[in-house]
């Protein structure tokens, strides 16, 4: 590893928003480095009390008094220009950065650092990676965008040069970054208040492949054409796989799934056999990822078995169809974070491989202009459950200035023939899914935002 020091120059560092995952997992790793640390957030959690018992101090709530305590202020993407924290710091002419950017400096840090990419399963894979390379005694450094119970949090400090993490595309958020490896697993329209179509999109992962050294790697789903059409803007080193595009490198072959939804498959390199694959995350779309850790994990010469051990280890990062408890005695409850109709449709496909009765959705739609701009989209892929629920639209970074309500959402999936009801208030969602569940039924709760609370609240 590089010396950080020499690089992120600045000693006194202040995060706005240190509550956030990434922002909190680099706060931890600057101060494991010797950093001083300080930051704030708008509410308390478990994530702002684990950063207090490391010795992090944390304001909830806007402390302009002690900015002029630091030499730079960290923000993420989703602070408003009129921060009060943030116009301190222009007052008093300190240092602003974007949490990209700083993170960029970061990844420069390490003389092999590993990026997983794309619009979806970035959180997954990342995680699937991270226990490959722990168990190959790699002693690698991580960030993942979610709590990983096998890590028992977010990140880990290593004591090599490897740095594994996720890479966003949003507002080309990667393009900061200084990856040697590098995966991308799909190319999808999302994100469209940024990027406006799917040509700037690609656009966008266009340059961030160029960013890849000659000596480098990148792995690349050959089953979205997107995705290969990558390989012609790096000089880096290409592995592919794939499903169904028989001229992948690593190829997935006789999946099956038992009765949790778990799939198992085996894997050819090149037409020969590699190994046999169990997983305890379902879907088809973690076969496509595990593909993508096997490629990755291989290059580095980590041993199939351990890879194969690892995978089967993995049981999934928070939120990602988590199995959350029972209640009214047999009815599971599931949490996904999907928020996107691809992702949505993933979940559903993981779902019919399961043995279950009635399936519930409860989906509380992700900003305003996604819903705005794939609200036929979400219609056609909630059609899959047997019953759903639509909730209030979770704002994230954005005001309600687009037309668009969850009521209309509501409206077009039952003029499709979805079995739809549009609540507004957790509680009331509770009352009526514990009076309208059977026997053997399954609720899952769908989102990005506050939705996950009602899964608690179900089995509370």
């Amino acid at each position: 590893m590089k010396d950080i020091h020499s690089l992120i120059t600045y000693k006194n560092i202040y995060f706005i928003g240190i509550g956030g995952v990434s922002m909190s997992g680099i706060a931890h790793t600057l101060k494991h480095f010797g950093f001083r640390v300080s930051g704030s957030d708008a509410t308390n959690s478990d994530t702002i009390q684990n950063l207090i018992s490391c010795g992090i101090p944390v304001s909830i709530g806007h402390n302009t008094d002690i900015i002029k305590n630091f030499d730079l202020v960290v923000y993420t993407a989703a602070i408003s220009k009129d921060d009060p924290e943030l116009v301190m710091a222009h007052k008093l002419n300190i240092p602003t950065m974007e949490r990209a950017v700083f993170l960029g400096l970061l990844t420069k840090c390490f003389n092999d650092t590993i990026t997983v990419s794309g619009t979806h399963g970035k959180t997954t894979t990342t995680s699937m990676i991270s226990l490959c390379f722990l168990n190959a005694n790699l002693k690698p450094s991580i960030q993942v965008g979610a709590y990983l119970k096998n890590i028992s949090g977010n990140y880990i400090v290593g004591n090599s040069d490897y740095f594994i993490l996720e890479a966003c595309e949003y507002v080309e958020s990667f393009l900061h970054f200084f990856p040697k490896s590098a995966i991308v697993l799909n190319i999808d329209n999302d994100h469209l208040d940024y990027f406006k179509n799917i040509d700037n999109i690609q656009n966008a992962f266009n340059k961030y492949v160029k960013l890849l050294p000659s000596s480098g790697l990148l792995v690349t789903n050959a089953d979205d054409k997107r995705c290969l059409d990558l390989i012609n803007f790096t000089d880096a080193k290409v592995i592919t796989y794939g499903i169904n595009n028989t001229n992948a490198n690593f190829i997935a072959k006789n999946i099956s799934f038992d009765d949790n939804g778990f799939p198992e498959f085996d894997v050819y390199n090149k037409n020969e056999f590699y190994s046999h694959i169990k997983l305890h995350v379902p879907g088809i779309h973690n076969v496509l990822n595990a593909l993508a850790c096997i490629c990755m994990c291989s290059y580095y010469n980590i041993d199939a078995e351990i890879i194969s051990c690892s995978l089967l280890e993995f049981t999934g990062a928070n939120r990602r169809m988590e199995f959350k408890g029972k209640f009214n005695n047999n009815v599971s409850v599931f949490d996904d974070y999907a928020h996107h109709p691809t992702e949505i449709n993933a979940t559903a496909l993981a779902i019919k491989n399961k043995k279950f009765n009635k399936s519930w959705a409860v989906f509380q739609p992700h900003t305003y202009s996604r819903t705005k701009n794939l609200l036929d989209d979400f219609a056609s892929v909630l059609l899959n459950f047997d019953n759903v629920i639509i909730t209030d639209i979770y704002a994230a970074r954005e005001k309600d200035t687009y037309g668009v309500s969850s009521k209309d959402l509501a409206d077009k999936l039952a003029s499709l023939g979805g079995n739809v009801n549009y609540i507004a208030d957790f509680n009331d969602i509770v009352s009526f899914l514990k009076d309208n569940v059977c026997d053997n039924d399954i609720v899952l709760t769908i989102g990005a935002g506050t939705v996950t609370e009602i899964g608690n609240m179900l089995i509370d």
